[in-house]
């Protein structure tokens, strides 16, 4: 004993800080095309190889390779294409709000576009997403009013929330896009909830979570796995894997140990690594997934592998703790640039479209924002007090009247 050497503990540590050059060796990535697609309906126990690889369709040339390739009509990849583009335009807009004073908070989704707008158009009518942070682009691929994004942004009286959510934690059930909350591994559990009420119904609806991977590190989402494997629950639980959570690596919470997707394993749930910038892969495994729970082969748990280009938010300054350059030599490239270039392969796409339908989206968001500032931004025109009264409880109980009598609102 006396020979061994002293343990010490090891605490993971990114591969590059501020000052020194971006660093993405580490991870290893096969080729666009290479991963095999085994049949939706496979024994999980023939699949374990899949965490460990990347399903990938797009390669360097945009051209779509490979068993994954979801042969997506021209118009539904320029609907996708249309959607990242106005999510930028309107992340853009709002986050310089937001340094205007004229909002609390913001969170952009630079870079992370694909991972909401492909499983968005790839679900069915019915079937609810219970979303992390930035996830835009799920609503606006479902056409979801700019106007009811601005206005609950700017928290006024056109706020479809009323004042009781943060600008961005959206909530849309015609849509199928549940409550957002701060506390984002709730949502697993929750959407594991609904799929198994889902399936206890016989109906056809499946659920789709998402959940960043800091958040694998905690309870809730273990709890959610477990309920998942045991009733074969019909959903989708997806790690956004965008490599930091707020501040921390995510090798905080394993993500140098093994894949978040290889997490599956240990509870007999397929598991799918996937290029989280490439809207085809996404939309690709999306669509195996929910084919197998709509089999009644249960859950399947995808791990997007993308990288967060902007701050965790406005409250958020990553130069202090990531190179200043880092998102530009992220492997996987950008999801917008990676669309076009595969719809221009196709002949359905030019660069001149590309430049006017921005510009189109961009003079849509701003006459968009400049009615939600006529209506009022923070602090300006909010909607009536009498409303967080209201819709709390179904019968209000004496300390409820007594509030309301304090803040001066009618019975």
């Amino acid at each position: 004993m006396r020979n061994l050497p002293p343990l010490h503990l090891h605490i993971p540590a990114p591969h590059a800080r501020p000052g020194e050059a971006p660093d993405f060796s580490y991870l290893t990535f096969p080729a666009a095309g290479a991963t095999r697609r085994p049949d939706e309906v496979s024994p999980e126990a023939e699949m374990r190889d899949l965490p460990y690889g990347l399903i990938r369709v797009l390669g360097a040339e945009g051209q779509a390779v490979g068993p994954w390739d979801p042969h997506l009509p021209p118009d539904l990849l320029r609907h996708g294409l249309r959607a990242m583009l106005l999510t930028r335009a309107f992340d853009e807009r709002m986050f310089a709000a937001h340094h205007q004073g004229k909002t609390s908070f913001y969170m952009k989704s630079t870079g992370e576009e694909a991972t909401a707008a492909a499983p968005s158009l790839a679900l069915q009518p019915g079937d609810m997403c219970f979303p992390t942070y930035r996830m835009v682009s799920f609503l606006l691929a479902r056409d979801y009013p700019l106007a009811n994004l601005v206005n609950q942004t700017f928290a006024n009286a056109g706020d479809p929330m009323r004042g009781r959510q943060l600008p961005l934690l959206y909530s849309a059930r015609d849509y199928g896009f549940y409550s957002l909350a701060g506390n984002v591994g709730s949502r697993f559990g929750h959407a594991v909830g609904w799929a198994m009420a889902s399936a206890f119904k016989g109906d056809d609806k499946i659920a789709m979570a998402f959940v960043g991977d800091g958040t694998t590190a905690e309870g809730n989402f273990h709890e959610a796995m477990v309920f998942a494997a045991v009733y074969h629950a019909p959903v989708i639980l997806c790690v956004t894997n965008n490599q930091w959570a707020i501040s921390s690596y995510q090798g905080m919470a394993g993500g140098e140990e093994t894949t978040f997707a290889a997490r599956g394993i240990g509870y007999g749930l397929p598991g799918l690594r996937v290029d989280g910038n490439d809207f085809l892969a996404v939309y690709a495994a999306t669509q195996w997934a929910a084919g197998r729970a709509r089999a009644n082969h249960g859950a399947t748990l995808i791990e997007f592998v993308t990288y967060r280009v902007a701050g965790h938010s406005t409250n958020d300054d990553p130069s202090r703790y990531r190179p200043a350059n880092e998102a530009r030599a992220w492997p996987l490239g950008d999801p917008v640039e990676r669309l076009k270039t595969h719809l221009i392969r196709l002949g359905e796409w030019s660069e001149a479209r590309h430049e006017e339908l921005a510009k189109t989206l961009h003079e849509e968001v701003r006459a968009a924002a400049k009615a939600g500032e006529a209506l009022g931004t923070l602090g300006q025109n909010p909607p009536p007090r009498r409303e967080m009264f209201e819709h709390v409880f179904k019968e209000p109980d004496w300390r409820n009247l007594e509030q309301r009598r304090e803040c001066g609102v009618d019975q």
